[in-house]
């Protein structure tokens, strides 16, 4: 923690130089009804217009949205693969959004993070609020709050911290306007998530980014995140890091925080056959398609992962009063 601090008071001295003051997150209320759940769906790493069972995920994730009544959806990011949108008018987001996620249960608002395919493309694009004008469920930004009653949601864009986008991209175009220069950027919106998160009093605090924590599968542990953002996420009891980029579903424990890390980013195409274990506690692990269902109520919240068959492939619930996991389960059926 120490070492975080001194790496956050060191790039908030450089980013007073090189960019402007922060600023607080953009906030969203999300109506509620009082004393009733909060349920959403979350998927990520979805948008390969329909293909490699992008159809079939979004056609179970419509039947478990109507089963279970959602409020809303969440993404993960990597919205438009291989490399995000050209613009405002790509037919992308008709053919990977639009299109495919057609079910009526799935017409609620759906907030959205950037990936680092994403960052491929025209990010201002896909940011821009024009897209709301052509499908109203679409809100995407780089960092920001979403306030729904008894939980916060802070996303968080994640694409930025991983130098290696930076200093070695290969071939590929990342489109960092709004962002250079990273030290200056990472800094500020680390002030920005930590000035936030002090501010909360929601029952819940739950960050989203894209990338991976803690992760078993191929791109595993993302060291500048466990570096520069976990210290203010653990500072400020965030409870659980929802992200995608490993596309898989799972569920890791902290052995040194009560944080829980879940991914899913099984949207599309998934990664068969990759395994790496990590220093934490690994809960689940399914290296296939599908998405990840939570309810949160007062003192409980209730996840659980669907397959691309709709089947519920693990359970678990999390007492808050209790601070203690209070159910697990867990069956894998093969794709």
């Amino acid at each position: 923690m120490a070492v975080a601090l001194a790496l956050l008071a060191a790039m908030s001295a450089l980013s007073s130089c090189t960019s402007p003051a922060t600023a607080e997150l953009t906030r969203l209320e999300h109506p509620v009804v009082d004393g009733a759940p909060l349920r959403l769906l979350v998927v990520g790493d979805w948008g390969r217009k329909g293909g490699y069972n992008q159809t079939r995920v979004a056609e179970q994730m419509g039947k478990v949205a109507e089963e279970t009544e959602i409020d809303f959806v969440v993404s993960t990011g990597d919205n438009f693969l291989e490399n995000g949108l050209a613009g405002v008018d790509d037919m992308a987001f008709h053919d990977s959004f639009m299109d495919v996620y057609t079910a009526k249960s799935l017409h609620k608002q759906w907030y959205l993070v950037l990936g680092n395919h994403d960052y491929r493309g025209n990010v201002l694009a896909q940011i821009d609020p024009a897209l709301r004008k052509i499908d109203s469920r679409f809100i995407c930004m780089r960092s920001f709050i979403v306030s729904a009653g008894i939980v916060d949601f802070f996303f968080v864009d994640t694409t930025p911290f991983q130098l290696q986008y930076w200093t070695d991209p290969g071939e590929d175009h990342y489109d960092w306007r709004g962002v250079a220069p990273r030290d200056a950027y990472i800094a500020n919106l680390l002030e920005d998530v930590d000035a936030a998160m002090k501010k909360s009093t929601a029952t819940w605090k739950i960050a989203v980014g894209h990338h991976t924590m803690r992760s078993v599968s191929a791109h595993g542990d993302t060291q500048e995140l466990l570096e520069l953002l976990l210290p203010v996420l653990k500072e400020n009891g965030v409870d659980f890091y929802i992200n995608g980029h490993d596309h898989c579903l799972e569920h890791i424990s902290s052995r040194d925080s009560p944080i829980q890390y879940f991914t899913s980013g099984g949207g599309s195409k998934a990664w068969r056959g990759i395994f790496q274990q990590n220093e934490d506690k690994l809960q689940f692990f399914y290296d296939g398609q599908g998405f990840l269902s939570l309810e949160l109520s007062e003192n409980r919240a209730r996840f659980a992962f669907y397959d691309v068959f709709g089947e519920a492939l693990y359970h678990w619930s999390f007492s808050k009063a209790n601070l203690q996991k209070v159910q697990s389960s867990a069956s894998v059926t093969e794709e």
